[in-house]
Order: structure tokens, then C-alpha cells, then sequence
């Protein structure tokens, strides 16, 4: 019987993923932590199952002579070493189709707490009870005269934008790998980077992370985006320097922010943004939230049997459906 090992995040006994690896593997959870190094736990693994809590390196991967797969719960893959994995034939596999409704939901919350200044208020008001009025919110804009930037045009940025458009907004797209022709099927209007930035009241980013997105969003991209703008990502960390942010939003050159995703997770308190961000003495637009847009009970539920499904049919020796690093 093969030995399945889901590295993190995932609390013991693991009931749904042997239930679908019944009869073919045994599961168990490793839930690593700095503690409990991935490396001294993995020797005899025939497969992983990996959230985004740990990472797996060349260093893991050699140490692995049996894995026959590596399944990435979630759609990004950057935590593990794919070209690593490739040189030993494993194939890493991601869950693009998962927990998209979560995230685009969770962007466009963002997005009205940012404009109509709920979590800001909220803060301001909790100690004092004042101003008990519009001013407690001041300024906010119609969405139906704004405009949203779009980042990254895939299965969460499309679904992002029809949620935007029922809300009366703009909406503008740079993604140069959208297909031709989606922006008609989407009504949206289709634009380079310097005119995305610059006519965008909110960009809300819904890239993958690698070396052509790592800190898109940087001290010079942040200059060129127009008085009054705001940033929400919900992508990757790495994909924003949050540390421009930061100083963005201390010289006034962004209106607000809202980030789910860091570069580190937990954070330290040597973050700009988290200093900024915890510093009640400050009056500033700016939300955090730990990492949690892909979440609902039903996601995790369809990220896990959907992991554990693509397990089982690469221990059977069938074709995976999502393998981002070998051409199966």
C-alpha cells in the first residue's frame, strides 16, 4: 500500500482524502512546523499532498526516493521546486479550479469596505464615538463613476469582473496571455499596463507568482497610479512589495490598500505594512486580512477530495488532469 502525507494545514484523522484513497494508499498528516522539519519527515512518502504553510525544495525532493507525485492544494505552485521535481519525473500538480467564487468574493468585499470606509470607521470610532456621522467615512465615491483595474484574467480575475460590473463598475483588464477575443466575451475593456495603472480607481490583482510578477506592484508602478487609488490583492504575497505600499499610503500617493496575502505568513512585526497597520495613531484606509480568501467549508472540502483524486489517479498510473511542470 503507498504512503500519502499531507504536509500542513490539514488537522488529523485525514477522513476525506482516505476515503477516496481507500484500498490504494494510507494517509497521514504531518503538520509541519518550524519545529517539525518537512525534511525529517518525508523519506518514505510515495506522494504529498502540500498547502501553503511549508515549502517543498530540491533539498525535499531528493530526499524522496519512492514520490511519484506532489499535489499543490491551491493554485499557486511557487513553494515547490517544480523544475526540481521534473528532473526526477514527479509530476506537481495544482487545483486551478478551486475556491474561485471565495476569492472573488472576498476581492470585491475588499473593495466596498476600502470605498465606503467600514473598517476604517469602525477603528475610528470604537474609543471615541465620534464623529457619530457621514464624516466618520468621508471621503466616498460612487462606484458607478469609478473604475477597477483588473490584473490577471483567469478563472478568479473573469469572475471578479462580472461581480464588479453588477456593482456598476468600470472595469479594465491588462493580462498579456488572455486569449484574444475574451474581452469581448467578458465586455471589458482591454488595456496596456501605463493606461491600467493610470485610469484605475481600484487595481485588484489576480496574477500567478514567478519572476515576471514577483513585486509588479512597486515603488515605481505605485507612482504611476492616479491620486486617490487604491490596491487590493488577493493573488500572492511576493507579488506586491509591501513595503512600497507602506510608503505609499504614509505619503498619501494611495488612498488605501487591502492585502490577504504576504510575502511571509505569520508576519513579523518588521513589516512596514504590519507597523503601519498597527499603529493606532495613524488614520489610514489600509486592511489586512490573514490569508483567508480561498476559504469556505465548501472549498476546503472540494480542495481536498479534488487533491486526493489527483493522487489517486497518478498512483494508478493514469494521465493527472492539472500537471504544471512535465508534458503528460
Amino acid at each position: 500500500m503507498y504512503r500519502v502525507l499531507i504536509t500542513d494545514s490539514i488537522e488529523p484523522p485525514p477522513i476525506l482524502e482516505q476515503k477516496v484513497l481507500n484500498g490504494l494508499a494510507e494517509v497521514a498528516c504531518l503538520k509541519i512546523t518550524p519545529d517539525n522539519p518537512l525534511d525529517q519527515c518525508v523519506g518514505d512518502a510515495d506522494a504529498l499532498i502540500v498547502y501553503h504553510e511549508c515549502s517543498v525544495t530540491a533539498k525535499t525532493i531528493a530526499i524522496m526516493p519512492k514520490c511519484r507525485a506532489i499535489v499543490r492544494g491551491g493554485v499557486g505552485f511557487d513553494n515547490v521546486d517544480i523544475i526540481a521535481a521534473a528532473a526526477r519525473g514527479i509530476p506537481v500538480c495544482n487545483i486551478p479550479d478551486y475556491g474561485v467564487d471565495e476569492v472573488a468574493d472576498h476581492a470585491l468585499g475588499l473593495l466596498l469596505a476600502l470605498n465606503r470606509g467600514i473598517v476604517r470607521s469602525d477603528r475610528r470610532l470604537r474609543d471615541s464615538l465620534h464623529p457619530w456621522d457621514r464624516r466618520a467615512i468621508e471621503p466616498v465615491f460612487r462606484l458607478a463613476d469609478m473604475t477597477l483595474g483588473i490584473i490577471g484574467c483567469g478563472r478568479i480575475g473573469s469572475a471578479t469582473v462580472r461581480r464588479a460590473q453588477s456593482l456598476k463598475l468600470r472595469v479594465l483588464v491588462f493580462d498579456p496571455y488572455m486569449r484574444p477575443g475574451m474581452e469581448k466575451a467578458l465586455d471589458v475593456e482591454r488595456v496596456d499596463w501605463p493606461t491600467l495603472l493610470g485610469q484605475s480607481d481600484f487595481v485588484s490583482i489576480h496574477t500567478p507568482l514567478n519572476e515576471e510578477t514577483r513585486h509588479l506592484i512597486n515603488d515605481e508602478s505605485l507612482s504611476k497610479m492616479r491620486p486617490g487609488s487604491m490596491v487590493i490583492n488577493t493573488s500572492r504575497g511576493a507579488v506586491v512589495d509591501t513595503d512600497a505600499v507602506a510608503r505609499a499610503l504614509r505619503a498619501g500617493k494611495l488612498a488605501g490598500a487591502a492585502i490577504d496575502v504576504l510575502s511571509q505568513e505569520p508576519p513579523t512585526k518588521s513589516s512596514e505594512l504590519i507597523q503601519l497597520w498597527q499603529d493606532r495613531s495613524i488614520d489610514v484606509n489600509l486592511i489586512i486580512t490573514p490569508h483567508v480568501a480561498y476559504y469556505s467549508t465548501a472549498a476546503i472540502t472540494e480542495i481536498r477530495r479534488k487533491g486526493a483524486e489527483e493522487i489517486r489517479r497518478i498512483l494508478l498510473g493514469e494521465k493527472p488532469l492539472n500537471c504544471v511542470n512535465l508534458d503528460l
